[in-house]
């Protein structure tokens, strides 16, 4: 299965389009690119318009719904990566990864969430979606969201830069 189908998979169980343009809430740009790097700006469990995994970790937010916040964040990483480049193909190595988790007093398993993130980036991109990480609990988040992810992905340069 090619990284867009396994995407696409991953979205329908999530209740993502990966063809629909996806909310952002602010004046900046959720993804740029300079040269062959990307920055994808953090993303929210957000499905449509609604911030759909909310709240502290280890109080009103168990850590398996942290988890599937933080891999609804990653497909929405994901799929901003390939509305821009075209194609997930395109994606030579994703560099790097922050999982920020708003976490309840005594709550100590950021990684563990973050796991689940990192599960969806190699399972969609392979080898290529290895990467380095830093996972942080944080007193709160934009939304309430449980999680926000944002990443930086190295790219294949451009035929043309090539040529």
């Amino acid at each position: 299965m090619s990284a867009e189908q396994t995407l696409a998979a991953y979205c329908a169980d999530v209740g993502l389009d990966p063809a629909a343009t996806l909310q952002i809430g602010g004046q900046y740009t959720p993804v740029l690119r300079h040269g062959n790097e990307v920055f994808i700006s953090g993303q929210v469990p957000r499905v449509g318009d609604a911030v759909v995994v909310t709240g502290k970790v280890g109080d009103d937010c168990s850590e398996e719904a942290a988890c599937q916040a933080a891999r609804i964040s990653t497909l929405r990483c994901l799929i901003l990566l390939q509305q821009t480049l075209g194609s997930l193909q395109a994606v030579a190595r994703v560099l790097r990864m922050n999982v920020y988790v708003q976490s309840a007093a005594g709550f100590s398993r950021q990684s563990e969430v973050a796991n689940a993130a990192s599960e969806v980036l190699y399972r969609v991109q392979g080898e290529a979606g290895v990467h380095t990480r830093t996972s942080l609990g944080v007193y709160q988040l934009p939304k309430n969201a449980a999680v926000e992810i944002d990443m930086q992905v190295a790219v294949h340069p451009l035929a043309a830069a090539s040529a």
